[in-house]
């Protein structure tokens, strides 16, 4: 969104004219950096708005900067995206009416919570909500402003709640968004945060764009479903693997955009993905700066040859459970499930055998920790252990017959690469290889190699 007027020129308008302006819904995120200002930094965890306020609600001195630093960012990237002086003045008005209208929210709950009878903690929600809302808000009008003085009849649909008083649930929201709205004549341009009794934020935090383009695409019966990204989806990350090496998919399934979710290389939040595939609406993610590519299609439709699509891997806490008496007992795997739910554990993988319990986890090794002194107090007679690992994957829509397991071990063991365990579910879609989080890097190269790039079609010897 940051590189807007070089989407007016290429996605937004491009060689289009006429009618093929429109029949088209455009549901967009927040400029770059600004939902970080606004919530906390996503990668380092630095605080913004909602986490100042969050810690130290007491003292408006850290919220307010944090707040008008937002109020700076979103000034800048008017000055930067609008070229007309009025267009920038509108959106500055903008701006400093969702500011100030924020800030009075803030000063009002602050004063509300000092008496005893009212908590923050039970507002905060609704509050992280409030702020998400800007960021896209913003970014929706200063596209409609852009749009329209391009000559095209864009129109604003901000489903973010701001002052309205109306309860809705997301469909009854996106139906009033819309209502009166002529897709042959008018482009809408849709916040992607929608204000609802569902609350998006508590069950997707920052993934409810998706949901909300997912959704509307099912309620308005889209021929297609496009997500426009900065790069093509491809076989591995260029920076791992090398620019020349990687490939687009070009075609794959929701089974394999479902992998790369639970693997942290989200093409689309699995929620989302699965009202697209339930209306069976074909998804396409494309490079937003290359328009005359078509992409990648995701659909149900069977691959056109077996073999790995795609490599990739994350870190991962490897909480294991040992316990002599667990064969034939039922009753672990369910209080582990609860445990890991408490404390907010992303499962990315288990297995089990007579006494052994393993999950791997998408956390933090503090975390795991919290989780293996709980465990031992409620089991502790078992043997409950947390350490640092790392999993390697290898996706594909049908990896049947192609001996991807063995294949991956071999060149893994050829590169040096200690594989402490491997995997490979039933479906057949994904391997995953457990490692060092030290060797995952030089381990998704080695697999791509191996599994990708090269052509060879004779049988792989066995791993020594």
């Amino acid at each position: 969104m940051s590189r807007l007027k070089e989407l007016r020129d290429t996605l937004l308008i491009g060689d289009r004219k006429g009618a093929d302006l429109y029949h088209r819904i455009f549901v967009v995120s927040a400029f770059g950096g600004i939902t970080n200002l606004l919530l906390e930094h996503k990668k380092t965890g630095e605080p913004g708005v909602y986490a100042s306020f969050a810690n130290a609600a007491d003292d408006q001195g850290s919220w307010q900067s944090a707040l008008n630093r937002v109020s700076d960012a979103m000034r800048e990237a008017n000055e930067d995206i609008l070229d007309h002086a009025a267009d920038r003045n509108m959106a500055d008005e903008f701006v400093r009416d969702r500011i100030e209208g924020a800030r009075s929210c803030l000063i009002d709950l602050q004063r509300l919570c000092s008496y005893g009878h009212f908590r923050l903690s039970t507002h905060m929600m609704v509050f992280r909500e409030l702020l998400s809302g800007l960021g896209e808000a913003h970014s929706a009008f200063v596209a409609t402003l852009l749009m329209n003085r391009a000559g095209v009849s864009a129109r604003y649909v901000d489903l973010t709640g701001w002052r309205d008083e109306r309860e809705f649930s997301l469909d009854e929201r996106l139906h009033a968004g819309l209502e009166g709205v002529d897709l042959a004549n008018e482009l809408p341009i849709v916040t992607g945060y929608a204000q609802c009794t569902e609350g998006l934020m508590a069950e997707f935090d920052r993934g409810y764009s998706e949901v909300t383009f997912s959704r509307l695409a099912a309620l308005t019966g889209a021929d297609e479903a496009i997500i426009h990204k900065e790069f093509h989806l491809s076989s591995a990350d260029p920076g791992l693997v090398g620019a020349d090496a990687v490939r687009k998919l070009g075609h794959t399934n929701y089974d394999v955009a479902d992998q790369l979710a639970n693997l942290g290389m989200e093409a689309i939040h699995p929620k989302a993905a699965k009202t697209l595939r339930q209306r069976q609406i074909p998804l396409r993610v494309t490079n937003a700066f290359e328009p005359n590519d078509p992409g990648t299609l995701i659909d149900d439709a069977p691959a056109e040859a077996t073999g790995a699509e795609i490599v990739t891997g994350l870190p991962v806490v490897v909480l294991e459970l040992f316990e002599q008496d667990m064969v034939g007992v039922k009753g672990y795997d369910a209080k582990i499930l609860e445990v890991l739910a408490r404390h907010n554990a992303f499962i990315v993988s288990k297995n089990s055998n007579a006494n052994t319990i393993t999950h791997f986890l998408a956390t933090t090794l503090k975390r795991a920790r919290r989780i293996e002194s709980e465990l031992s107090e409620h089991f502790p007679s078992a043997n409950v252990t947390a350490r640092s690992a790392a999993i390697a994957s290898a996706i594909g829509r049908d990896l049947k017959g192609q001996r991807v397991m063995l294949r991956g071990l071999q060149a893994l063991d050829e590169a040096g690469i200690e594989v402490q365990a491997a995997q490979k579910p039933t479906r057949a879609v994904d391997v995953q290889y457990l490692l060092s989080r030290d060797d995952l890097d030089r381990a998704i190269a080695v697999l791509h190699g191996a599994l990708i790039e090269s052509s060879r079609s004779a049988e792989p010897r066995a791993a020594a």
